[in-house]
């Protein structure tokens, strides 16, 4: 099952020449959600050649404008574009009234918005298909704010060939065999570890937008394939960040560490950085596994 996640903005509040503010798109399976909306964010779905009525989902972090600006000029764009079925939200419940407030922008809506308000369980699931499950995280931030883990579901096991051959299952006991049960052929029974091979383990991805250094989210996102973590700032401004209630590139990495994750990519970087090479290079100090993203940039899970 694919697994690909698209950099759109890769800025913090201010954006740049070469970056957008906040938003990723991820590609699991065919379906694609996007992850925050920063301004400007259909120009950058435009230039990486994504068709965006293939969205049927978004998911909004925090209502700070970095975050969210971009959806009411994406909105506006589906609906010139014709789009008539449903698009989810998964976002503050404030968001709503603001959406609400500035309908007129939008003309005749010939599709419908469906708001899903994240809750303060944490994690809380709110997405659930065949394929993959998404929960909601509370982070620490200056306002309420959210991060998303999406997981895929795990695979049943694949029918060896050789068991196919040799004892021509039912299709009752093939589907036993997807469960993980043994099997009776011909009244002796067969152990499901020496007819089938395990599934490859379940793709997962954290986003953690927003945040101070937050130990909470650990056990959440423990293991995952890949992780995004905000480092606004490099570690010679703490205090900006601990003010600002955001992250350094160290502490990005010490929560990567901790949480035992595959893969780290930074991001939200302060436009103060003309690149991001000194925020890599401190986070590799501590996560060696880390790379600073651009806009652009594509991660296969």
């Amino acid at each position: 099952m694919s697994f690909e996640l698209k950099i759109l903005g890769s800025a913090s509040a201010l954006p740049t020449s070469k970056r957008f503010p906040s938003a990723q798109l991820l590609n699991v399976n065919e379906r694609f959600f996007l992850i925050d909306c920063g301004e400007g964010t259909q120009i950058q779905l435009r230039k990486f050649k994504t068709k965006f009525l293939r969205i049927n989902n978004i998911l909004i972090s925090h209502l700070h404008g970095d975050h969210f600006i971009g959806l009411f000029g994406y909105l506006s764009t589906l609906n010139l574009l014709g789009r008539n079925t449903d698009i989810n939200i998964y976002c503050p419940k404030d968001l709503h009234d603001i959406i609400n407030k500035n309908t007129e922008i939008f003309g005749n809506m010939q599709f419908k918005i469906n708001f899903i308000y994240h809750k303060d369980k944490s994690p809380n699931k709110i997405y659930d298909d065949k394929n993959i499950e998404i929960f909601s995280f509370k982070l620490k931030h200056s306002v309420p704010t959210w991060g998303f883990l999406f997981r895929e579901k795990q695979k049943p096991p694949n029918i060896k060939k050789e068991t196919i051959i040799k004892y021509s299952p039912s299709i009752e006991q093939i589907n036993e065999l997807k469960k993980g049960k043994d099997i009776k052929i011909n009244g002796k029974l067969l152990k499901n570890s020496d007819l089938t091979i395990p599934a490859k383990p379940p793709k997962s991805y954290a986003y953690c937008s927003d945040t101070a250094y937050f130990e909470d989210i650990i056990n959440i996102i423990k293991n995952v394939d890949l992780l995004y973590h905000e480092a606004t700032f490099a570690k010679d401004l703490f205090t900006n960040a601990k003010e600002r209630m955001h992250s350094t590139s160290e502490q990005a990495a010490l929560i990567a560490k901790k949480a035992n994750v595959k893969k780290l990519i930074i991001g939200h970087f302060s436009a103060r950085y003309k690149n991001a090479d000194i925020l890599e290079t401190e986070a590799k100090s501590i996560f060696n596994n880390t790379k600073a993203v651009n806009d652009g940039d594509i991660f296969y899970i």
